[in-house]
């Protein structure tokens, strides 16, 4: 008789989990999985993927707009109906959901579609009170956004809550500064919303060079997105006719139709049961693992957003097929957390790969640095006065790429290829010897001067 009921089971079936779970079945173990919610976490379900698809949708609003100086007629005025999209979004989530949970199945993992809490270094308990015992247990519940509590907090919603708004908000207030939030700023002020965003500080995307994210912010007010930084909630009161009236620091009460605050997110740990096993936090409530994603209990495992280190979906695949490897293909295997390319799909996206520009003259000293500040073709017949930047950052004394940012259409897509080049620390001269592909955007990579 087994020693254990699996080899290996996970807990949390988000991009992470569901990497190691498929990977270590496919090299053998036996695995389960357990969520509670549905299959894909985050990522699928209420991040990135449904997100990605409300960005196309709103970025419809310029495209038609030009296309009448590109010689096309509208037989009527464009009419939005946020219920198409919002259906049709959470339609394609079903979908994904489904073909993960099919690829699980295939790989003969168990799914249990209940929550799983952790009662010792080898024993999981069910909400139905049954339990499960297994050799191995990886953490990969990821994380959930964060709501400070003052007065009238609870009016506001959470980015897992927008993506099932009955009606379009005529006006949205939206907190914080990071990609979330300006991510959504982008999207309801596309939509048709009248968008604030407001801030504690006077910085938006702090981790990302200061040229690309000032030019965000320019592009962003040019489009109408009011800004209030150096603010915090007072409170949130909600009036007779549904509308919220909020106060905040340093500015006069104002009236809202939907508050969403995207201030963070925390490690989904709450209520796990980790402490029964004596698995370590961090000050955050990150779950702190060594190279090889081992918790302080040789048993236990966490991967992705949970854990102490980057916050990225790549990133929590990336360690959830190399746990599958070490534990189960004999092959121990660690992640680089090195040039990690980022994007935020703001309007217009910018993305980013290697050190921004002050990072490396404190690390580096001398530095050399190139820009390209440019509007594209499109935009120039379009007659739309929105210009990209390009900006590349070199070691003076190598002339290797340690830093490629930009700001622009398609910027994800371009910096993707190019982050190969800063990975493989490629230089500056290795960017001027390729031809460039012309007219296109990214030509100015290798035309840099």
């Amino acid at each position: 008789m087994a020693e254990f009921d699996y080899d290996l089971f996970v807990i949390g079936a988000g991009s992470g989990g569901v990497r190691a779970a498929r990977v270590s079945a496919a090299h053998g173990a036996k695995v389960a999985i357990a969520e509670e919610h549905k299959v894909g976490g985050t990522c699928v379900i209420r991040g990135c993927v449904p997100k990605k698809l409300l960005v196309y949708g709103a970025h419809f609003a310029e495209d038609l707009k030009d296309a009448q100086k590109f010689g096309w007629k509208l037989a009527s005025k464009p009419d939005f109906d946020w219920p198409t999209l919002r259906d049709n979004v959470l339609a394609e989530v079903e979908r994904i959901n489904g073909a993960y949970t099919d690829t699980l199945k295939n790989h003969d993992v168990e799914i249990f579609l209940e929550r799983a809490t952790v009662e010792g270094p080898n024993t999981i308990t069910f909400a139905s009170g049954e339990t499960k015992t297994a050799k191995y247990i990886l953490i990969a519940t990821g994380a959930w956004p964060h709501i400070p509590e003052f007065p009238g907090s609870e009016h506001a919603i959470s980015s897992n809550e927008v993506f099932h708004l009955e009606k379009l908000p005529k006006r949205i207030l939206i907190a914080g500064g990071g990609y979330i939030a300006n991510e959504f700023a982008g999207i309801f002020n596309k939509l048709g919303s009248r968008v604030t965003l407001i801030n504690r500080t006077d910085v938006i995307l702090r981790q990302y060079d200061q040229s690309i994210r000032d030019r965000l912010l320019q592009i962003s007010i040019t489009k109408g997105i009011e800004f209030c930084f150096n603010a915090e909630f007072e409170s949130i009161e909600k009036q007779e006719d549904g509308s919220l009236l909020v106060k905040a620091t340093g500015y006069d009460p104002r009236e809202f139709d939907q508050v969403l605050i995207a201030t963070g997110r925390r490690p989904n740990v709450s209520g796990l049961g980790l402490e029964n096993a004596g698995v370590a936090l961090d000050d955050t409530g990150a779950i702190i693992v060594d190279d090889y994603s081992k918790t302080n209990v040789d048993s236990i495992y966490a991967v992705g957003d949970v854990t102490d280190r980057v916050q990225l979906t790549p990133v929590a695949i990336r360690e959830g097929n190399a746990l599958a490897e070490t534990l189960f293909n004999d092959n121990p295997t660690t992640v680089d957390y090195d040039a990690i390319p980022s994007a935020v799909f703001s309007h217009p996206p910018l993305a980013a790969v290697g050190m921004t520009e002050g990072e490396a003259r404190n690390k580096l000293g001398s530095i050399k640095v190139y820009l390209s500040d440019f509007r594209a073709m499109k935009d120039v017949l379009a007659e739309r006065n929105e210009r990209a930047l390009y900006k590349m950052i070199t070691d003076a004394v190598t002339d290797r790429v340690v830093g490629l940012h930009m700001i622009g259409p398609d910027a994800p897509e371009i910096l993707q290829a190019a982050a190969v080049a800063v990975k493989a620390g490629l230089t500056k001269a290795d960017f001027d010897n390729v031809v460039a592909l012309h007219p296109t955007m990214a030509e100015e990579l290798v035309l840099l001067r």
